[in-house]
């Protein structure tokens, strides 16, 4: 079903079945498969391809030469019909590509709203992204990996499988992500170090003075602690009771994951 507002380039390819919203524009040489919906004023540029049972969000524009909803890259992918989901006013610049999820696992590879993917970004499947993430050129999530909120990964980066980067997190170009990333954590190198907090960040999103430095402080008890971590995290929530920030960190070391924490130390040479 094409709305009649949509345009749709004489070039383009919409197969039977896809549902196009109002105000749609399919460029040249486009092709949107039969299992697509492409809610109201989405751009496909030219030379897009969205396929698989995928469904992309009010106002989200996708750039040339991206792949959206291309099966799983896993060895284990069974092609059954699994799903992504792409939320509103995202953009998805040139040579992007991002999978469907595995039915092993769910099935869905899901993506919130207002997140920027510079070029050749790369989300995996299973993958789950909330909202005004940016990707910048190049960076590479391999499957189930989890980016909260306002996260942002430099030019070139690279996340392990089933790692999570914690809100408003900051992956420096070219890091190496290979556990997960605390909320408001800073992390750079390869293999990526807890480098600090993002406090550029926490203050731009509007944190006064006082809370970004009791967040400090907990992170010096926490890293610096004589215990382990997820000890030291333990011991401290009743000191921050009424700061939002430190019990968001706290309770992101306590939950369970498949990966280690990054640190300060782990992963360190010499």
């Amino acid at each position: 079903m094409i709305a009649e507002s949509a345009k749709v380039h004489p070039s383009a390819v919409v197969e039977d079945g896809a549902v196009i919203g109002e105000n749609v524009t399919i460029g040249p040489f486009c092709h949107v498969g039969g299992q697509v919906e492409l809610a109201d004023d989405v751009v496909l540029m030219s030379h897009v391809v969205v396929i698989g049972r995928t469904s992309v969000g009010r106002g989200t524009r996708i750039f040339p030469s991206a792949v959206i909803g291309g099966d799983s890259q896993s060895v284990h992918h069974s092609a059954v019909d699994t799903r992504l989901v792409i939320g509103a006013n995202c953009t998805i610049r040139e040579g992007v590509t991002m999978n469907t999820g595995t039915v092993e696992h769910g099935g869905l590879t899901s993506v919130g709203d207002n997140n920027l993917f510079l070029a050749y970004a790369h989300v995996a499947h299973d993958c789950r992204l909330g909202n005004n993430i940016i990707l910048s050129n190049n960076v590479m999530l391999a499957g189930h990996v989890v980016v909260e909120d306002r996260a942002i990964l430099g030019g070139g980066s690279a996340v392990h499988q089933f790692t999570r980067v914690g809100r408003q997190a900051f992956v420096g170009g070219l890091s190496a992500v290979s556990y997960d990333v605390i909320p408001y954590g800073m992390l750079n190198g390869n293999p990526g170090i807890l480098s600090g907090l993002n406090v550029v960040g926490m203050s731009r999103a509007g944190h006064d003075k006082a809370v970004i430095h009791e967040v400090r402080r907990a992170y010096k008890q926490i890293f610096d602690g004589t215990g382990s971590v997820r000890a030291n995290a333990a011991a401290i929530r009743q000191d921050y009771l009424d700061c939002a920030p430190v019990l968001e960190i706290l309770d992101f070391i306590g939950a369970d994951s498949d990966r280690a924490l990054s640190s300060p130390t782990r992963g360190k040479k010499g």
